[in-house]
């Protein structure tokens, strides 16, 4: 009889079987897959957060660049009649030409390099930037098309 309820005890647990051993296994692995799945998700999400982010800041930059173009006056001649004629590096102009109304003060805008003395000016000249002498007037260096 001992060994009926033996038996019938070690009926009663039951041993896993190979198959649900596999099951455990599939839904360790359902598991896992699911969690890669979703980190996947979320570093697309990510991905596409710093896109959005970059095209903003691109388009930042280019309204900033039209800002800076709005901003720019139109010029002024410092006389009437006055007709822009290119000039070369030993032009002498007026010093109308060469007024606080016409220096160019920012030069990290234009990509200049800061005057060496301190008598010598960057300055607008029509679409041109000139370097000038101001005690002579004398052009020493000549961009042309920079002032757009």
């Amino acid at each position: 009889m001992r060994k009926l309820i033996l038996l019938a005890a070690m009926a009663a647990i039951s041993v896993p079987t190979s198959g649900a051993i596999a099951q455990r296994y599939d839904r360790r692995d359902r598991v896992e897959v699911r969690k890669d799945r979703q980190e996947v998700r979320r570093d697309r999400r990510e991905l596409r957060r710093d896109r959005q982010e970059v095209r903003r800041d691109r388009r930042d930059v280019r309204q900033d660049r039209r800002q800076v173009r709005r901003n720019r006056s139109a010029y002024v001649a410092p006389y009437r009649n006055w007709n822009y004629r290119p000039v070369t590096v030993g032009f002498q102009l007026r010093p109308d030409f060469y007024g606080s109304r016409y220096y160019i003060s920012d030069y990290g805008a234009y990509r200049l390099q800061a005057p060496r003395h301190r008598w010598q000016r960057w300055i607008r000249y029509g679409d041109d930037l000139l370097l000038v002498n101001v005690r002579t007037g004398r052009v020493l260096q000549v961009i042309h098309y920079r002032y757009w």
